[in-house]
């Protein structure tokens, strides 16, 4: 293995000085939320769990859906290789939440540990992983070098790479050429990114193309009492849902859903804020703006003069979109990028997007194509968008079926990924 270069050693000395920094940001963070200090301490490296007995494969993500976009591949490789255990690492407090929720058998969650010599070495010493695989754009020098340093075998997966951070690796390409050498296996969910990988350093024949794992992956549980008790009370009223709204964007779905009742008087609006912390804010908005409102954390039922349902809970997102014909994808109007589709379309959920996509941009251009995406800019044409599916049965009939074809040969996709990754990290049954 080259020799660390210059950056990568400054990193290496820099990161024990930042710690303190960095560990009392992250700690009053997730302080904020609940998470117990016993808890917090993997952030330090501090497991809170006891390491299980055999082979122990490690997925490392950034938050809610990155985290998420694993858990079915998790269950492929645990069917593929049932002597192994499974960890999953996170850095936030809402993705421990929900991932907690998802578990597949034989896996665990613990936080990430912070990127510094310490805490990954403590993490590393506890947990002894067989292998490591890396989700999207979670590239910490130190953890990956570190672990590699181990021989541990290390995958990229999903990978994600913004035109900043190419640019940024780029102006350093000693180091990237580093850091991306140390993989065995970068799946790409499509060529450009993978062209980057290879240009940053990683060998081009270790670099490949893969469906992306948001594609793939299972869909949010449902609660089936909730929804049959929602769909009791709604009756026959018209739903329209705005889901994973981001702030500037209540406001604009307010002001469409002002104008959609001219002509749909009875129309329900169920309003799912991206941060259920945001509740009050999001209830203020709906009040300013004169319309009555049930709150869904505060245990307040939806009436006939109910006109937005706000849906500010965390891990009902599956309810929301089984109850719902069509939404509202937010980050989308918001400058954020855009969440990921495929979630929606597991539900057959066609969606009405705003231009800000870039961080699925793939999976969006997918369900353009298969027909279950309507494209708006404001306020009149999310309007427009939502009243011609409310009117034309037919053609939300046709947007449903496009978002299932996007959703379709899942299993096959995964089942693909999980023997590439076997083979390059050398975890077929039996290795253990």
């Amino acid at each position: 293995m080259a020799q660390p270069p210059a950056l990568y050693r400054l990193y290496r000395r820099l990161t024990p000085l930042l710690l303190p920094l960095a560990w009392r940001s992250v700690s009053r963070r997730l302080g904020d939320h609940g998470v117990s200090a016993l808890r917090a301490g993997e952030r330090l490296g501090h497991a809170s769990l006891p390491r299980p007995s055999g082979r122990l494969i490690w997925f490392h993500a950034a938050s809610v859906g990155e985290s998420l976009s694993v858990l079915q591949l998790i269950t492929v490789m645990g069917k593929r290789l049932p002597d192994t255990e499974f960890l999953i690492t996170s850095g936030t407090a809402t993705s421990a939440e929900l991932v907690a929720k998802r578990l597949p058998p034989r896996s665990r969650h613990q936080f990430a540990p912070l990127d510094a010599p310490a805490p990954v070495r403590r993490f590393l010493d506890h947990w002894r992983p067989a292998a490591a695989l890396f989700v999207e754009s979670e590239l910490w020098p130190l953890m990956i070098v570190e672990t590699s340093d181990r021989g541990v075998p290390l995958a990229l997966v999903n990978a994600r790479l913004s035109q900043k951070s190419v640019e940024s690796w780029r102006k350093w390409p000693k180091t990237s050429r580093f850091i991306f050498n140390r993989f065995a296996l970068l799946l790409a969910p499509n060529r450009q990114t993978a062209d980057d990988l290879i240009a940053l350093g990683a060998p081009a024949d270790r670099v490949g193309l893969s469906v992306n794992l948001k594609a793939t992956s299972a869909p949010p549980p449902v609660d089936a009492d909730l929804v049959a008790d929602l769909r009791k009370t709604i009756g026959k009223r018209p739903i329209w849902l705005a889901s994973s709204t981001h702030p500037g964007e209540e406001e604009i779905v307010l002001a469409a859903y002002h104008r959609l009742l001219a002509s749909h008087p009875d129309l329900l609006l169920i309003l799912a804020p991206r941060h259920p912390e945001r509740g009050d804010e999001v209830a203020g908005l709906i009040t300013k703006a004169g319309h009555s409102t049930a709150r869904r954390s505060t245990g307040e039922r939806v009436t006939p003069d109910t006109q937005v349902y706000l849906a500010d809970t965390l891990g009902e997102t599956g309810s929301w979109y089984s109850l719902a014909p069509f939404a509202f994808l937010g980050a989308t109007l918001a400058d954020k990028g855009g969440h990921n589709p495929i979630e929606p379309a597991q539900f057959g959920v066609p969606l009405i997007v705003g231009p800000s996509r870039a961080n699925n941009r793939a999976a969006f251009e997918a369900l353009s194509l298969a027909g279950g995406l309507a494209e708006v800019s404001d306020a009149a044409t999310l309007a427009s968008a939502v009243a011609r599916w409310l009117d034309d049965p037919a053609a939300l009939k046709q947007a449903q079926a496009g978002a299932r074809r996007l959703v379709r040969d899942q299993d096959s996709a995964l089942q693909d990924i999980a023997a590439r990754l076997c083979a390059a990290l050398h975890l077929e049954p039996g290795d253990a």
